[in-house]
């Protein structure tokens, strides 16, 4: 009953975006409620996962709940309020309204800013579309970690790139359709390649033992996986990870994100950072633990530790040259998804460790995306040059992106650094010394890039024609308490937290 819950809310939510019209502001107050409801419902399913109340799932299971799903589930929705909550179509905080962006610009290009002062009511049209496509990705994104079959899981990954690509392009221009287009093809292409893996495996499957219903489910699947062919199970994995690897902003598959994110309203990008990138995580971990009962984990350790450097290298190289703040947090993404896949290779606490990773890292990048979308429309520019003495025009905004961009960096007591130390250590407690040498070097690069970024963001003249001051309204109340959740997951780790990590890798390396 639960997990029709967790489904249904953010159907609902989309259905009535679709048929009231014209767009009223209680769709969208409908939308956050049911938003809340759909959280809820995630947070109950991951209390059942730890009474062990949750009955296991069966062959003929449309849905999986177990510890790893109801993480994921938790974390989606989390990300998903938050962003329904900051979004268009609930009334006037103009600092966090992408929607109003454009016009307002107009405005103050024709001298006129008594119409910014009036023109308070976000475009009924533009409000209506973003609840639309905001709900169904919340949807998609949701199903694709709870589904107990592969190939429903696969379509549920499938769906979340049309509905994420139709949601970019808010601000119609030429580079954000050409950005919306970029992510359709490349991630079209990339879950093609995955969708090859699974076939692979599924034949493999087949030719072993024969047709039988519901062979796609993950526990058939796993129970299987050791009468399976080891050498067409590695082209399987191959395929998945360069698949789902693109969906995940691993390198070299990752060059969407930096367009798509410094084009789409910031409540896209922090869902499209914060968790679609965990959701083609979670579908590799997956995939991994059933490859790994198939042949040995050096071979799937080996392809990820590859990867997961690449990744971290690329995105930290690539922070040391950037000129704007919102393609500087999308590299970030890539180093980020790059050391949860270097966890994944490194045994269970190296798991452990990536898990831990992936939940803080999606509110930390969803609020600091969130925080440059008020950035943005207080500034004008995502040019790093342009923006100066933001802690003076924005008091509250200012010390929030400086708490995000420090936790992204791994300073303590921020939860991102908890889960950096332990995946380093797990580095070293497994003989891979030299891991935790050019991650360490890695990571030193990012942290003095993004710190010198932030540090002419801070400080500095205010800009001439920058208004300066904002009030206290729920939107700064709720990014702050995204920042608690960040110091909390940093100081305390809740012990509900670490339980659901431990039982999800007891689920992944069975």
């Amino acid at each position: 009953m639960t997990i029709i819950l967790l489904w249904a809310s953010p159907a609902v939510a989309t259905a009535l975006a679709i048929l009231v019209r014209p767009y009223r502001r209680s769709v969208g107050e409908a939308s956050v409620g049911l938003a809340a409801l759909s959280l809820l419902a995630s947070l109950w399913l991951a209390a059942q996962a730890l009474s062990g109340t949750v009955t296991p799932a069966t062959a003929t299971d449309v849905s999986r709940v177990d510890s790893l799903s109801a993480l994921l589930a938790v974390c989606i929705t989390f990300v998903s309020l938050v962003a329904s909550a900051l979004g268009p179509g609930l009334g006037a905080d103009r600092d966090g309204n992408p929607i109003l962006f454009r016009r307002l610009r107009l405005a103050r290009s024709a001298a006129a800013p008594e119409l910014e002062a009036a023109d308070d009511e976000d475009d009924p049209a533009q409000s209506r579309r973003f609840r639309i496509f905001q709900n169904a990705f919340a949807l998609t994104m949701i199903v694709a970690v709870t589904a107990n079959n592969v190939a429903l899981m696969w379509v549920a990954i499938e769906a979340t790139t049309i509905v994420s690509a139709i949601a970019i392009p808010f601000e119609r221009s030429k580079a954000s359709v050409e950005a919306s287009w970029k992510y359709l093809l490349i991630c079209s292409v990339g879950i093609a390649l995955a969708f090859a893996g699974t076939v692979l495996a599924y034949s493999d499957f087949v030719s072993t033992a024969g047709h039988l219903p519901d062979a796609l489910n993950w526990n058939i699947l796993r129970n299987a996986a050791p009468s399976l062919h080891p050498e067409l199970m590695k082209l399987a994995f191959a395929f998945i990870v360069i698949g789902y690897g693109t969906k995940a902003g691993l390198a070299p598959m990752h060059t969407w994100l930096p367009d798509a994110h410094s084009e789409a309203p910031a409540t896209v990008s922090a869902m499209m950072s914060g968790v679609l990138l965990a959701v083609g995580m979670y579908a590799i971990a997956r995939w991994k633990a059933v490859v790994d009962a198939a042949v040995a984990p050096a071979f799937t350790n080996a392809l990820l530790i590859t990867i997961g450097l690449l990744s971290v290298a690329i995105g930290a190289f690539s922070l040391v040259i950037q000129r704007h703040y919102k393609r500087m947090l999308a590299y970030s993404s890539v180093e980020h998804m790059g050391l949860v896949s270097i966890g994944l290779a490194l045994g269970p606490l190296g798991t452990f460790a990536a898990l831990l990773h992936l939940v803080n890292h999606a509110v930390a990048k969803s609020m600091s995306f969130l925080l440059a979308g008020r950035i943005l429309r207080r500034y004008d520019t995502t040019e790093l040059a342009r923006v100066s003495g933001l802690l003076a025009a924005m008091p509250w905004t200012g010390p929030l992106f400086a708490a995000g961009i420090l936790t992204l960096v791994g300073l303590p007591p921020f939860g991102i650094f908890i889960s950096e130390f332990l995946l380093l250590k797990a580095a070293v407690m497994t003989d891979h010394v030299w891991i935790a040498a050019a991650v360490l070097v890695l990571l030193l690069t990012a942290f003095i890039s993004l710190v010198h970024h932030l540090n002419g963001m801070l400080y500095g003249p205010v800009p001439a024609g920058v208004r300066i001051g904002e009030s206290r309204g729920w939107a700064v109340m709720a990014l702050g308490g995204c920042a608690i959740v960040l110091l909390v997951l940093g100081l305390l780790l809740p012990p509900p937290v670490a339980a659901l990590l431990d039982r999800s890798i007891v689920e992944l390396v069975r």
